[in-house]
């Protein structure tokens, strides 16, 4: 199997270069599962996209602190490039900004939450039945969002939520399937983002962050839905 991963997180801070990149992260998320799959890196945040995406068997959109109404060219260039998997049917698998931006693209929107930030750990919950392999009623992951879906696109329908996140994932034919939430992140990354992050979210928001850090996400079962997703989307098909 081979993946492409759209990599669109814009932080290029201290930070972020002295730690794995969304790529590498992903890659490994997925290597975990699967050792002999290939993943192909593409900066889509720099203009970095694939010249023929339908030359995957997959494609993973990564999350990022850009906004999916911001007004960018790449942005607008990864939206003509969903519809275009969309309505060929390309397998995607979209974390957090990609799955806002998954949405945005195929007529569902995007908003504000109300409750404000959700960061650091969260616990979401299952909605029905996944129609390829089998997951717990929860799931624990990571987060560090203010924006999520509030409408999903026509056709779509919701496989998870989480607080204050009534679309916390939905799933779309046998070709889509999002999560708000981040399974790539290790529990090391997330400790150190809540304290990069404190000035930004602020005191009350760090607080809650770092005391729902005593618990730790459940990377090994996310990660197993999302190769188990490629592998399911890709049955049947030729690409």
């Amino acid at each position: 199997m081979k993946l492409a991963i759209l990599m669109t997180n814009t932080d290029e801070s201290d930070f972020a270069n002295a730690r794995p990149k969304d790529g590498e992260k992903f890659t490994v998320l997925v290597q975990e599962q699967r050792p002999d799959w290939n993943c192909a890196v593409f900066s889509v945040k720099d203009g970095e996209f694939p010249v023929d995406v339908q030359a995957f068997d997959g494609v993973i959109i990564t999350g990022s602190p850009a906004s999916v109404h911001d007004d960018e060219a790449w942005v607008s260039r990864l939206f003509e490039l969903i519809r275009e998997m969309d309505a060929a049917e390309v397998p995607v698998f979209g974390a957090c900004f990609g799955h806002q931006a998954i949405a945005m693209a195929l007529g569902g929107s995007v908003g504000r939450n109300p409750e404000g930030w959700v960061h650091g750990f969260a616990m979401t919950d299952s909605v029905g039945e996944l129609p390829f392999g089998d997951r717990p009623a929860q799931v624990g992951l990571y987060a560090s969002h203010i924006e999520q879906v509030a409408e999903v696109p026509e056709g779509a329908e919701v496989v998870a939520s989480g607080p204050g996140c009534p679309v916390g994932g939905y799933m779309k034919g046998r070709h889509i399937f999002t999560t708000q939430y981040h399974p790539e992140m290790t529990d090391g990354f997330i400790a150190d983002l809540v304290e990069f992050t404190a000035e930004y979210v602020g005191d009350e928001v760090t607080a809650e962050a770092r005391e729902s850090l005593k618990h730790r996400a459940d990377r090994d079962a996310f990660g197993r839905q999302i190769v188990e997703f490629f592998e399911w989307a890709r049955e049947g098909k030729s690409f």
